[in-house]
C-alpha cells in the first residue's frame, strides 16, 4: 500500500469522479468522517492511498494527479464507529463510490463485508480488510454512442411491457449466444421487430442499475435475479453487458435501437433501499459514509427503521438522498438517453423520516419541479410494506401509478368473485382515484399481471403459489393471487379446462386493452409463457423466468390475439381517451358513455348494488372523441360496444337501440383463439345474441351522425 497525501483541492461538486485535464477531480459525502481516503487499486491488486484533505458541506473532494479513466477505485472513511448512534464508520472496509458510473468485480466474501466484529449493535468493529471481496468503482468518460431522438410517445397512446433484460433474450434463438441476456440481445433487430410488431411503445425494464445478492442469498447459495437489491444508482448493471466493462456503450446502443423504432424505454429504480440490508447487513457503500445520512433510523437508536421489508429504507427526508436521487435520474435521462421512470414502492419517497405520507415531500417535489425531470414519464408503484404506505390514488398531479386496485378487480371479476360496480371504475379509467387530482385517466397504469406474481397463463392454471424452488419452503410471495386453475390444478390434458384457459386469458388481456388508462403488459404473457405456478421467483436465473421462444400452437394463437387487441387500441382513439367520461352530450343525444343490462336497456341504480350480476355492457361514444393528433386535431371515431360475460353459462344479449348506432359490426371475440369474430355480419338495433359463458365482445357502431 502505498500513501500519496498531496491532490489539489477540486471543489466540491458534482459528486462523483469526473476525468480532467491532469488527473481527476473525487468527491463524495461523508459528513460524519474525520478523514476519508480515495484508494487506487491497480490490476494486481496493489492499494495506492490518496487522503482527501478539503471538506466542503460535508463533501470531501481533491483532484489527484495522473489518474486516468479506467482506474479502479474505492473510499475509506476514518471516522466515529458508534452502532448506538447508528454511526459506523470502519477505515477497514473498501466502500464503493455512491456516484460511481461504473462498478467492476464481484462480492465474493460476505463476512469480510461486516462493519461489526460479532454483534452489529455492540463490541468493536471489524478489523478485516474488504479488498478483494467487495467490488469496485471505476472512473469513467463521459459520452458514447448516441442514443437517438426520444420518441416522446403521448400517455394516452402508450402500451408499455414490463421485461427483464436478461430473460427477455436468454432463450431467444435469433440472438447470437453471446448476445443472449444482454443489452445488446435486447437491441438485436429480430427482438426489436417482435416488440414493434406487438405494438408496444415503451418498455419498461426490471432493474438495471448494477445491484449484488442479498446476504440470505448469499448464505444459501443463490443469486438476486431481479435486481431489486441495488448497489449503485447510476451504474448500468455490468452482468447485462456481453463484453465486460462496455456497459455504459451497450446500455446506450440498446436505448439507440428501440428509440430508431419508436420505443421509449423507462427504468425500475429502486430509491427505497439498497443491498446493505439492515445492521447485520453488508458494509459496502452508504452504510460507511454516512449511516444516518442515508438510512431511516429509529429515533434515538441506532436500528434501522424498515418500511421496505427489505432491511433498510432510505432517508427521503435527507437532503443527502434527495440530491443522489435526482442526481441519478438525470444522469440516466441526460446521458443514458432514459425516456422515464417507474419507482418501486414509491410511497417512501413521500414519507421523510418514516411518517405519514405526504405527496408534498422534499424528495417528490424536487422531481416533479426538476426542469429535466419533469419531461420524463413518472410511474410510481404507490405503496410499500406497510398498511400506511398503501397509497393508490394518492400521488400528485404528474405522476402515473402502477393501479393495483385495476388488477384486483379484474382479476375477481373474470374468476366470477364480484359484481359490476368496481368494474365501471376500472374500465373507465378510475375516475374514483385519479379525477379528483387534477389527473388524467391514462395515469393510471393499468396491469394484469408483473414480474411479481402470477404470470398470466399461470394465473389461469393455479389457484395456490408454488414456490418451493425458491428455498423458503413456498413461505415466500403472496397468498393473495386473484386467480382461478379453470378446475385443475397446473398442468392439465383436459381439452375443455385448457380450451377455458386460453379463453380466460383472452378475456383478462381484451379487458386489459379495451379500458380506459394506460395499459402495461409483462414480457412473455403473449407467448403463453409460465413459471409453473412460482409467483416470487426472485432467485430463479433458470428456464422459470426466461422466455421461451419456441411457439406451441397455444402460444402462436395467443401470440395473434394480443397483437390483434393491442392494434384495434391503437386504431381506436374511443378506447384510449385522454380525459375522463363526464356525460357530456354527444350528436346522437346520448351521453358519452353508457351502461347497459344484457336486455338492452341502461343499467340502473339499483343494478350496480347487486354482486351477483356477471354481465356488464359499456358504450362508448367515438363522435367526440377528445384525441388528438399529433398537430392538435380532434380525432375522430367509430363508437364502440363492449360486452363482457363472467358468468358460467351463456347470456342472452338484447343489442341497444338505434340511437346508439344504426348497426354492431363484431370487432373481436374471445372465443375464438385469435380473437376473429366467429360471424362478422352487422347486427342491427335491439336484435339478439347470445353471448358464449365468460366471453367478451367487442362490437364496432359506424358513426352515424353528422
Amino acid at each position: 500500500m502505498a500513501l500519496d497525501s498531496s491532490p489539489l483541492a477540486g471543489r466540491p461538486f458534482p459528486l462523483g469522479a469526473h476525468p480532467e485535464a491532469g488527473g481527476v477531480r473525487f468527491a463524495v459525502s461523508a459528513p460524519p468522517a474525520d478523514a476519508v481516503e480515495v484508494c487506487l487499486i491497480s490490476e494486481d491488486g496493489t492499494e495506492r492511498r490518496v487522503q482527501l484533505t478539503e471538506r466542503t458541506f460535508g463533501v470531501w473532494h481533491g483532484l489527484v494527479a495522473g489518474v486516468t479513466p479506467g482506474q479502479r477505485y474505492g473510499y475509506r472513511v476514518h471516522g466515529p464507529y458508534d452502532p448506538a448512534r447508528g454511526l459506523r464508520c470502519n477505515p477497514a472496509k473498501l466502500l464503493v463510490d455512491p456516484y460511481a458510473t461504473r462498478i467492476t468485480g464481484a462480492f465474493t466474501d460476505l463476512e469480510a463485508a461486516l462493519g461489526y466484529a460479532v454483534d452489529p449493535m455492540h463490541g468493536p468493529p471489524s478489523s478485516v480488510d474488504s479488498l478483494g471481496s467487495v467490488p469496485l468503482s471505476v472512473v469513467t468518460s463521459p459520452g458514447g454512442p448516441d442514443t437517438g431522438v426520444k420518441p416522446e410517445v403521448p400517455f394516452e397512446e402508450a402500451v408499455v411491457y414490463e421485461l427483464h433484460v436478461r430473460g427477455f433474450t436468454k432463450r431467444h434463438p435469433a440472438v447470437p449466444a453471446h448476445l443472449r441476456g444482454t443489452y445488446l440481445g435486447l437491441a438485436h433487430p429480430a427482438v426489436v421487430e417482435h416488440l414493434v410488431r406487438l405494438g408496444v411503445t415503451t418498455v419498461e425494464l426490471l432493474p438495471v442499475h448494477a445491484f449484488v445478492d442479498e446476504p440470505a442469498l448469499i448464505r444459501n447459495g443463490r443469486h438476486n435475479y431481479w435486481g431489486y437489491s441495488p448497489l449503485s444508482y447510476f451504474a448500468p448493471h455490468p452482468g447485462y453487458a456481453s463484453e465486460p466493462g462496455r456497459e455504459i456503450e451497450e446500455f446506450r446502443t440498446m436505448v439507440a435501437a428501440l428509440h430508431a423504432a419508436g420505443i421509449e424505454v423507462v427504468i425500475d429504480v429502486v430509491f427505497n433501499h439498497t443491498c446493505e440490508g439492515g445492521p447485520e447487513g453488508p458494509t459496502l457503500s452508504y452504510r460507511g459514509f454516512d449511516a444516518p445520512g442515508y438510512y431511516l433510523h429509529i429515533e434515538g437508536g441506532g436500528s434501522t427503521l424498515d418500511i421496505t421489508g427489505c432491511g433498510n429504507t432510505l432517508e427521503a427526508g435527507s437532503p443527502q438522498v434527495v440530491r443522489l436521487v435526482t442526481d441519478s435520474l438525470r444522469y440516466w435521462t441526460t446521458e443514458l438517453g432514459v425516456d422515464g421512470f417507474r419507482f418501486d414502492l414509491a410511497s417512501t419517497l413521500g414519507r421523510p423520516h418514516g411518517g405519514r405520507f405526504d405527496r408534498a415531500s422534499a424528495m417528490l417535489t424536487a422531481i416533479t419541479t426538476d426542469p429535466i425531470l419533469s419531461r420524463c414519464k413518472l410511474i410510481a408503484e404507490p405503496w410499500d410494506a406497510t398498511g400506511d404506505g398503501y397509497r393508490v390514488g394518492d400521488f400528485g398531479v404528474q405522476w402515473a401509478e402502477w393501479n393495483g386496485r385495476y388488477r384486483d378487480t379484474v382479476r375477481d371479476f373474470w374468476r366470477g368473485h364480484t359484481g359490476v360496480r368496481d368494474l365501471a371504475y376500472r374500465l373507465s379509467g378510475s375516475s374514483d382515484l385519479y379525477a379528483d387530482d387534477l389527473r388524467r385517466p391514462w395515469q393510471s397504469i393499468n396491469f394484469i399481471t408483473a414480474h411479481d406474481g402470477f404470470t398470466l397463463r399461470d394465473l389461469v392454471s393455479y389457484n395456490e403459489k408454488h414456490n418451493e424452488a425458491n428455498g423458503e419452503d413456498n413461505r415466500d410471495g403472496t397468498n393473495d393471487n386473484r386467480s382461478w386453475n379453470c378446475g385443475a390444478e397446473g398442468e392439465t390434458t383436459d381439452p375443455a379446462i385448457l380450451t377455458l384457459r386460453s379463453r380466460q386469458a383472452r378475456n383478462l388481456l381484451a379487458t386489459l386493452l379495451f379500458s380506459t388508462g394506460t395499459p402495461m403488459l409483462t414480457a412473455g404473457d403473449e407467448l403463453w409463457r409460465t413459471q409453473g405456478g412460482n409467483n416470487n421467483a426472485y432467485c430463479l436465473d433458470d428456464e422459470t423466468s426466461w422466455v421461451e421462444w419456441k411457439l406451441s400452437t397455444e402460444a402462436e394463437s395467443m401470440l395473434a390475439f394480443a397483437r390483434r387487441v393491442i392494434a384495434l387500441r391503437a386504431h381506436s382513439p374511443a378506447l384510449r381517451q385522454p380525459e375522463f367520461f363526464d356525460g357530456r352530450t354527444t350528436p346522437s343525444g346520448a351521453p358519452d358513455l353508457v351502461w347497459f343490462r344484457a336486455d338492452g336497456e341502461e343499467m340502473a341504480e339499483t343494478d350496480w348494488f347487486d354482486d351477483s350480476r356477471r354481465f356488464l355492457g359499456m358504450w362508448i361514444d367515438g363522435s367526440t372523441s377528445l384525441s388528438r393528433t399529433r398537430e392538435g386535431e380532434l380525432v375522430r371515431d367509430n363508437s364502440w360496444l363492449l360486452l363482457l360475460n363472467a358468468s358460467p353459462t351463456r347470456q342472452d344479449v338484447t343489442l341497444p337501440g338505434p340511437e346508439y348506432g344504426t348497426h354492431y359490426i363484431p370487432a373481436l371475440d374471445t372465443t375464438t383463439p385469435d380473437g376473429t369474430p366467429k360471424s362478422p355480419t352487422p347486427r342491427a338495433p335491439t336484435t339478439h345474441l347470445t353471448l358464449s359463458a365468460r366471453s367478451l365482445l367487442l362490437l364496432k357502431i359506424p358513426n352515424h351522425t353528422p
